[in-house]
């Protein structure tokens, strides 16, 4: 039981609202949090080692179940909320250790279909694409230095954990590393609302064989770089004078369409 929010055994979930100091705590202390109690369970299941549990006090039966070696601090909800700076209303956070990152080779070595992204530094935008992703039949996901961290909190959360299910990568020199996905045997689709771009469901069977999708942020699109550096560029067919769709509802539409004719859907 924990009762100082300044107790240094909570050093994990200090301050998680704040985007800039988690930015520099987590990732070169090796670390990530979990909020909710399914997308602690999924981090479980997908391998990662937790470092402890902080729990509302009421909610401690709920995880009698998950494996000994690290601690389980339990604590009121104005202690979680005083330690933590929001009210944590799921009740459940679980700090976990990191694992190495895979390399952009590693990842396409085993995939058919991968989504690049870049520069989209929106955290609730790359929890959206990862959930995408894992529903939708893309086996990696690609990331320009600049992206955001998709195991950061907010992202992990609204991927609801399947950031956890799709493996991804860092791909650097950027956009030159995209050479090396072409290089793998990847037709490379930049989408775009350009009008000359080719709708995707006309794309020919052998541009469908193997595809990485780039995307870019919102706003901006794809720099003129990423779009030189690609195969197709392909387009959404859009009615009603609509020019673009936010980046996590234009992924899913396009992993749908490039994953319709899989046989195991």
């Amino acid at each position: 039981m924990i009762t100082d929010p300044d107790d240094e055994r909570l050093g994990d979930y200090r301050a998680l609202t704040d985007l800039e100091l988690r930015i520099k705590w987590e990732p070169p202390n090796g670390l990530f949090i979990a909020e909710g109690e399914l997308v602690l369970r999924r981090a479980l299941r997908a391998g990662y080692r937790p470092r402890s549990y902080l729990i509302d006090v009421k909610r401690v039966a709920q995880l009698d179940d998950v494996p000994d070696g690290a601690p389980i601090y339990a604590a009121t909800p104005d202690v979680l909320e005083r330690a933590t700076g929001f009210h944590v209303h799921r009740g459940v956070l679980a700090s976990f250790h990191r694992e190495e990152l895979r390399s952009a080779d590693e990842v396409l070595a085993t995939a058919r279909r991968v989504a690049i992204l870049e520069d989209v530094n929106n955290h609730t935008n790359i929890g959206a694409v990862f959930r995408g992703a894992a529903a939708l039949g893309i086996d990696a996901v690609l990331l320009s230095p600049t992206c955001a961290d998709p195991l950061y909190r907010r992202a992990v959360r609204v991927s609801m954990g399947e950031v956890f299910a799709v493996p991804y990568a860092r791909l650097e020199p950027w956009p030159d590393a995209l050479g090396r996905v072409r290089e793998a045997g990847f037709t490379v689709l930049a989408l775009t609302p350009d009008p000359e771009a080719v709708p995707l469901q006309r794309l020919a069977p052998e541009q469908r064989r193997r595809t990485a999708l780039l995307l870019g942020a919102e706003g901006p699109g794809l720099s003129r770089h990423a779009m030189a550096a690609s195969d197709v560029p392909v387009k959404i067919p859009m009615r009603r004078n609509v020019d673009s769709l936010n980046v996590a509802a234009a992924a899913a539409v396009a992993f749908w369409e490039l994953g319709r004719d899989d046989d195991d859907i």
